[in-house]
């Protein structure tokens, strides 16, 4: 029993100290406070702390991340509307085929109905042909 209110006592100490340096207005963890670093070294190069070097790792990582869906948006976009364009194709070669289709079917019909009009034609001349041919016999 009494160790288990010497830790809670361990603990209370540690809880006011934490809530006390709370209060305080330096701070406790991060980066140990250093001068301003100079802009510019010898060479005219930028020198760049870790903080900032992280920092633009993750800008560059993000946007490379958004360049690369909407690269990936763009190209699916792209193969839909050449499948599109394909299936377009497709559908005016059916609808060109069906009017050939339907121009040889007309043709046919044409010609057959021709045909009877010149048998026709053909049977009545020899008919008349024949009774002509017969009177002049006769």
């Amino acid at each position: 029993m009494q160790r288990g209110k010497r830790l809670l006592n361990n603990c209370g100490r540690i809880m006011v100290i934490v809530i006390l340096m709370s209060f305080l207005k330096t701070p406790v963890y991060g980066e140990p406070l250093t001068g301003q670093p100079p802009i510019l070294n010898e060479g005219g190069m930028r020198l760049y702390s870790d903080s900032e070097i992280d920092l633009l790792i993750d800008s560059i990582s993000e946007i490379a991340l958004e360049a690369i869906e909407q690269a990936a948006a763009e190209a699916a976009r792209a193969a839909a509307l050449a499948a599109l364009d394909r299936e377009a194709a497709l559908l005016q070669e059916v609808e060109r085929w069906k009017g050939e289709a339907e121009g040889s079917q007309q043709t046919l019909r044409q010609s057959q109905r021709d045909g009877r009009r010149n048998l026709l034609i053909t049977g009545l001349s020899c008919l008349l042909g024949g009774l002509v041919v017969g009177a002049i016999i006769r």
